[in-house]
């Protein structure tokens, strides 16, 4: 007998992912605030395009993985490849304030949505 499993992701199953661009040797405290302002982002993005998606991301405890890619055209091709899926993506362009100069691509966040959609584009993506 065929298995009546939904297809339908539970709401634990949403996340969001944050790629640090891993050239600009950002450090610690850099990367963890690129990595906020990203997640705010898509926050504030999803309140308006995904408000389902948002909410089911929020039950399940805001789960959030920063991983790391090593160039910014490594970044742009997962942004690519994560927009042709329908995953929200957003940018974060440093103030120049501090370690990089400014309007430097250093971060992109990506979700929240279901983990397997996201899984799909970085899997295979270093944890930070």
């Amino acid at each position: 007998m065929p298995s009546k499993r939904s297809t339908t992701p539970s709401r634990a199953d949403y996340k969001m992912v944050l790629v640090i661009r891993g050239e600009l040797r950002l450090t610690a405290g850099k990367a963890a605030t690129q990595a906020a302002h990203a997640a705010v982002m898509l926050t504030l993005a999803a309140e308006k395009r995904a408000p389902e998606a948002l909410t089911s991301w929020l039950s399940a405890g805001q789960k959030k993985i920063v991983l790391t890619a090593l160039t910014l055209s490594d970044l742009e091709q997962i942004a690519a490849q994560a927009r042709a899926r329908g995953i929200s993506v957003v940018w974060v362009e440093d103030a120049g304030l501090t370690e990089v100069a400014p309007g430097t691509r250093t971060c992109i966040g990506l979700g929240p949505c279901p983990a397997a959609q996201l899984d799909a584009v970085t899997g295979s993506l270093a944890l930070l």
